[in-house]
């Protein structure tokens, strides 16, 4: 039974040289293997002016500029001079705060952010190679608009967006929207049988938000675009399809409104902190942000997600599988440990994070990062301290050291994001196999 969208036009189709874009200059070049044996994956998270609260009042960080385009090109520009991966647009449905359970009264931290689709989707036509993920949270927000807005990055880009999704289970995130409410977290904390509850919910629905995304990517096929002038026809409606997506959450009709991405599908990341994160990761994603104290860590937690993965019935596809971790870098040992100890001091508390922190040269960071690369992880996404210091030293400093160490790569090999993870490039779902 097709589920195509039905042609009513009476015009003949052609075998248009208009194809669609995406399987023309912006394909992705087919990849040779999953990862290049040895070679690490590199990305950037971009937030604010660093993750140290007191990251605003160093020198170079250019408080004043925080909500300007310039500022956050200028971030990515660095990041691509470094030939990393991509970057990471962090983003939220409310303010910053110091507490995890909601809003907080300090005004000594950085208020207020951009939105990171947006941030992305500017900044795109500066750059040529980097790939571009902004986060999205999937709690509250429609599948719908989300696979618009990144087709449309993917297109503005020329192949290189991705998507981080996220959930919230904050209430007064919850109150923004006024469709539901979510118990306090300080009585329904992730310890009790509520706050799993809640968190099992919550990463259903993400589940759920990310199969609707794909779909609507899906919804045209690759060369549903006509584009012939002389019999006035530009789409083939047959080559639309409706995705017809109904679960718990969602009730998605389709087709998308945007031609299939240049990609086919950009990939989908998620961070996942522990095994109840592990099923989004193994049913839903392209790669996964995981949290490891030391190399063990990282080889239990990869072990548990493709073991997620391979019960999902998905062992064949590719997942990569990156470390977090917020690092201070400075070329004198000791320097960042002294460095981390002053700005922790200029926010009046020692600094935590749910990833590891690092602090120390390029040359230990390094041999951190193939530590845990024998470990089973992929790649790594460095979270830099102060992002006027620590993000030109992990260009700098810490990707040359991984270049001599033959560890890293020299050049942009492949023009899309898929391409640069060695990821191929996928078929729809709905199209006709010939």
């Amino acid at each position: 039974m097709s589920n195509s969208v039905p042609d009513t036009g009476t015009a003949s189709a052609s075998a248009s040289t208009g194809a669609s874009a995406s399987t023309g200059a912006y394909a992705s070049t087919a990849a040779s293997a999953f990862t290049s044996a040895g070679l690490l994956h590199l990305a950037v998270a971009l937030v604010g002016a660093g993750w140290h609260p007191a990251a605003w009042r160093e020198p170079g960080a250019r408080p004043d500029a925080l909500f300007t385009a310039g500022y956050w090109a200028d971030l990515v520009a660095e990041a691509e001079r470094g030939l990393l991966d991509f970057v990471t647009f962090e983003d939220s449905l409310g303010r910053q705060s110091s507490d995890p359970s909601g809003p907080d009264d300090r005004t000594d931290r950085v208020s207020g952010r951009l939105d990171a689709v947006l941030t992305a989707a500017r900044v795109a036509p500066l750059t040529r190679h980097v790939g571009l993920v902004p986060t999205v949270v999937a709690t509250h927000t429609e599948p719908f608009h989300a696979s618009k807005a990144l087709a449309t990055l993917d297109y503005v880009s020329a192949g290189r967006a991705g998507l981080r999704v996220r959930v919230s289970g904050r209430p007064d995130e919850a109150r923004h929207f006024g469709r539901r409410r979510f118990p306090d977290p300080r009585t329904a904390g992730p310890d009790t049988a509520a706050g799993r509850e809640l968190a099992a919910g919550l990463f259903a629905e993400a589940a759920d938000y990310v199969e609707v995304v794909r779909r609507l990517w899906d919804s045209w096929e690759d060369d549903a675009e006509i584009r012939d002038v002389a019999t006035g026809r530009f789409v083939d409606r047959a080559k639309l399809h409706y995705v017809d997506f109904e679960g718990r959450h969602f009730n998605v009709k389709g087709p998308s409104i945007t031609p299939r991405p240049p990609q086919g599908q950009p990939p989908v990341s998620a961070l996942a902190h522990g095994p109840g994160t592990h099923p989004l990761l193994a049913t839903s994603t392209d790669l996964g942000y995981l949290t490891p104290r030391n190399a063990d860590e990282a080889r239990t937690a990869v072990a548990q997600v493709r073991a997620a993965r391979t019960a999902a019935g998905r062992a064949g596809e590719p997942l990569h599988l990156f470390g977090d971790l917020v690092v201070f870098l400075d070329a004198e040992p000791g320097a960042a440990r002294a460095r981390l100890e002053r700005l922790d001091a200029r926010a009046g508390e020692p600094y935590r994070s749910d990833a590891k922190v690092f602090a120390g040269t390029p040359a230990q960071l390094a041999d951190l990062l193939q530590e845990w690369r024998a470990a089973g992880l992929t790649g790594f996404r460095l979270r830099p301290g102060v992002l006027a210091h620590d993000l030109p030293a992990v260009t700098r400093d810490l990707v040359p050291e991984l270049q001599r160490r033959g560890a890293f790569r020299t050049v942009y090999g492949a023009p899309t994001l898929r391409g640069l993870l060695g990821l191929s490039r996928p078929a729809s779902r709905y199209a006709t196999a010939v």
